[in-house]
C-alpha cells in the first residue's frame, strides 16, 4: 500500500454509476505501459469507492453490473487502465514537462537532419517545440508521443531517424577496457566483435545517428584517442 497523502483519484464511469480508487499515479502509469506491477504497489487502500472525498463505497450490486465481478484487483486494474486519473495542477505540469524532455532527448539521441546527415541540437528541437505548441499528454507512453511531436514538426524541421554502423579496433593496450565498456554502453549495439592475434580487439558496433559524439567521446575515452575507426556504409 502507498502513503494516503501520495494517492490521487483514479476514476471510471460505467453503467450510470462512477468508481473511484486512489492510486499512486507514477505506478498507475507503469500499469497503462504494460509494466508488471501489483495493484497491492499502486493503491492506497483496498477500496472501490462512489465518491472517495466522502468515504462512499460502491455497492456489490453496481459492482457486478458494471465489472461482472467484486474482485478488487481485477477492478482496480480496469479503471487504472480504461479511466480517468486526477492529477493537481502540480503534478500535471511536472508530469507533462518530464515528457517533453524524454521526447527531446529520444530525438535528439536517434534523429537526424536528413539534409546534413547531422543530429539536431537539443536547443533547436526545443525552439521548434515551442514554435508549433504541442500539448505533451501526461499519460501517454514517450514512444506515442514521439510520433505525434515528429509528424507536427517535420513541417519546419527536417527530422529522420536513422542508425550508424562503425569498424572499431581498440589497440592491445586498451583492448581489454574497450571490450568492457564499448560492448556494455546501452547506445551499442554490438553486431561482430573478434580478438585479433596481436591483442586488439576489432569489432561492428551499431549506434542511433543521433549519438555519435557520445560513441567517438567514449571510443577516444577508452583508448586514450588511438583508436581506430571507419564509418560503414
Amino acid at each position: 500500500m502507498i502513503p494516503l497523502d501520495h494517492a490521487v483519484v483514479a476514476r471510471l464511469e460505467s453503467h450510470g454509476d462512477r468508481f473511484e480508487i486512489l492510486v499512486d499515479p507514477d505506478m498507475a502509469q507503469k500499469i497503462r505501459e504494460g509494466v508488471e506491477v501489483l495493484v497491492e504497489d499502486v493503491v492506497a487502500a483496498e477500496f472501490i469507492y462512489e465518491n472517495s472525498a466522502h468515504v462512499e463505497k460502491a455497492s456489490e450490486e453496481s459492482l457486478m453490473k458494471a465489472f461482472k465481478t467484486t474482485d478488487f484487483e481485477t477492478i482496480a486494474r480496469i479503471i487504472i487502465e480504461k479511466g480517468e486519473i486526477h492529477l493537481t495542477s502540480e503534478q500535471r505540469r511536472q508530469r507533462s514537462e518530464d515528457k517533453r524532455r524524454q521526447v527531446i532527448t529520444y530525438i535528439a539521441r536517434n534523429a537526424i537532419n536528413p539534409q546534413t546527415n547531422l543530429p539536431h541540437p537539443r536547443q533547436r528541437i526545443e525552439l521548434a517545440l515551442e514554435e508549433i505548441r504541442i500539448n505533451f499528454d501526461p499519460f501517454k507512453s514517450v514512444d506515442a508521443l514521439v510520433k505525434e511531436v515528429v509528424k507536427a514538426l517535420r513541417p519546419i524541421l527536417p527530422i529522420k531517424f536513422a542508425e550508424r554502423r562503425y569498424a572499431v579496433k581498440i589497440p592491445p593496450d586498451y583492448a581489454a577496457r574497450g571490450y568492457g565498456e564499448i560492448s556494455g554502453a546501452p547506445m551499442v549495439t554490438m553486431e561482430r566483435d573478434e580478438w585479433q592475434a596481436d591483442g586488439s580487439w576489432i569489432c561492428i558496433a551499431k549506434i542511433p545517428a543521433g549519438m555519435q559524439e557520445e560513441f567517438f567521446s567514449l571510443i577516444n575515452r577508452v583508448s586514450k584517442g588511438d583508436a581506430e575507426v571507419r564509418i560503414i556504409e
